[in-house]
């Protein structure tokens, strides 16, 4: 076995691979309705080869040879290894045919959750939802090793060595510190107003204002696209083909708009990672948290920013065609990083955005690792919004339907969201050692802070563990404190909130 036989064999996984995400990115932006069965069909067949060659005999004669003669493999070579054992061990105990059944029912779900939030009717995905727990609850059974639990072996797939028994201490500090800050703001703080937010501004200012914003942010639009979803998404096909996705509301700005920015902070770590690991499974992101710290970074670290919103606003407001020309910047940016309870995750408030995290992560958790079953998963996520925010959905478009992740079988996925903005928050403070952030988002040059960020996260793909690119970028490990004053400190100013220090 030489390794250019193996790298050659990985190829031919990443091009099965490519293909199924192109037809993924179809299924979601413009495929039709009356496709869905066919497409499902070539799904399941398209993973059916892919499981086949990924637990085949080439790969295991790989692993094996190498096993024994690793000093034959170069670098790249070193940390596909890595990466290939990791899913070889996890899949090869699983039969084909349960696998191609479960890409299928996957395929499905997602036309039968797209007419579901159409109607507004859980019972439309209720079934194939069901199909999708109780597939995933088979592939476990299979993969489960050394994991404490269920659930545990889906955090494993999305951040590696990650168990429940972790991320429950991690969550409730984080969870305890916002309530915290909520509080102080509640009895001390002074609201700021936010009827502009609906103000009706044209799709096409939207799009002229945010295009030239993520090119600004380092999306390059000559190897990435944007178009419209349901449910905003970005596609890493390739470091020349990542693609991302919006969803477009004349009267809510901010949808579409921080939805673009944080979609091009995916790309922009897709289209940024090394070269020399293309074709193989280290020429993706570390882990889903370490992508979406690149996003939430991009979105709430840089979107939240005062001095970017300064420097922009001129041109934001030439996009809106007058529509906020009476309004001061200073009571537009205030407005816009308001606080308040919210139902739908992906327009929460910076401050509150963990919280529906956390929800989701209780309620996939009972449903791995407890008792919950598929028909009480409406209300009990009616119960916990009203226990962790105070408001309850009406209805189940605003409630248990507004997520895609659960029609794709991404269980275990959520949590990623909230470790992502606590990554953020710690590369952002370690950035601040080095770079003047304010100052450069002042500019015309965002350049100093993708640099920095490619430097430190996105050149290594996946050759480095989570836990090893944040330690290499910021000399600790995950540490929820940095997010907690990160939000502190942008909220007290922006509630006016006084900050008595005692000598």
């Amino acid at each position: 076995m030489k390794e250019a036989d193996f790298l050659q064999e990985l190829k031919e996984l990443d091009l099965l691979k490519q293909a199924m995400s192109i037809l993924e990115w179809d299924a979601q932006t413009g495929m039709p309705d009356a496709a869905q069965d066919y497409r499902s069909e070539v799904d399941g067949y398209l993973s059916g080869l892919y499981f086949d060659k990924a637990t085949g005999p080439k790969i295991a004669e790989a692993l094996d040879y190498f096993a024994e003669h690793p000093e034959e493999l170069s670098e790249v070579g070193q940390a596909a290894y890595r990466l290939v054992k990791k899913e070889y061990e996890l899949n090869q105990a699983v039969p084909k045919d349960v696998m191609t059944v479960y890409s299928q029912a996957v395929s499905k779900a997602h036309g039968a959750w797209s007419k579901a939030r159409q109607a507004n009717d859980f019972s439309l995905f209720r079934d194939a939802l069901a199909d999708n727990i109780r597939l995933t609850k088979d592939l476990i059974r299979y993969q489960k090793k050394e994991q404490a639990n269920a659930y545990d072996v889906l955090l494993d797939q999305y951040e590696p060595s990650l168990t429940t028994a972790e991320l429950d201490q991690v969550f409730h500090r984080l969870r305890e510190g916002i309530m915290a800050i909520r509080a102080t703001l509640a009895e001390k703080g002074q609201a700021p107003a936010k009827d502009f937010l609906a103000r009706k501004m044209p799709k096409s200012g939207q799009q002229k204002f945010i295009t030239k914003v993520a090119e600004e942010l380092g999306y390059d639009f000559d190897r990435g696209r944007l178009d419209d979803t349901i449910h905003p998404f970005a596609t890493g096909i390739n470091h020349n083909d990542v693609r991302i996705t919006t969803r477009w509301r004349e009267k809510d700005f901010m949808t579409a708009i921080f939805g673009v920015i944080h979609e091009a902070g995916h790309g922009i770590y897709e289209q940024n990672i090394a070269e020399k690991y293309e074709y193989t499974p280290v020429h993706e992101g570390a882990s889903m948290g370490i992508h979406e710290s690149q996003s939430l970074f991009n979105e709430l670290i840089i979107g939240g920013s005062r001095q970017f919103w300064e420097k922009q606003y001129p041109f934001f407001k030439e996009c809106a065609a007058g529509v906020f020309d009476d309004l001061p910047f200073i009571d537009f940016y205030r407005g816009m990083k308001h606080s308040q309870s919210s139902l739908i995750r992906i327009e929460a408030d910076s401050l509150t955005y963990p919280l529906h995290i956390i929800i989701r992560y209780e309620i996939e958790k009972e449903l791995f690792n407890g008792t919950l079953t598929v028909d009480e998963l409406p209300a009990v996520w009616k119960q916990k919004y009203q226990e962790y925010l105070g408001i309850t959905p009406p209805d189940d478009l605003t409630g248990i339907l507004q997520d895609v992740h659960w029609s794709g079988g991404m269980f275990g996925y959520f949590p990623s969201y909230a470790l992502g903005y606590m990554y953020a928050a710690q590369l952002y403070h370690k950035m601040q050692e080095t770079i003047d952030v304010a100052a450069v988002l002042a500019t015309d040059d965002y350049s100093p802070i993708r640099k920095w960020l490619t430097e430190k996260v996105h050149r290594f793909g996946a050759s480095k563990t989570p836990s090893e690119i944040i330690l290499d970028a910021t000399g600790e490990t995950l540490n929820p404190q940095y997010l907690l004053d990160y939000l502190q400190e942008l909220y007290f100013e922006v509630y006016q909130v006084q900050v008595i220090e005692h000598v």
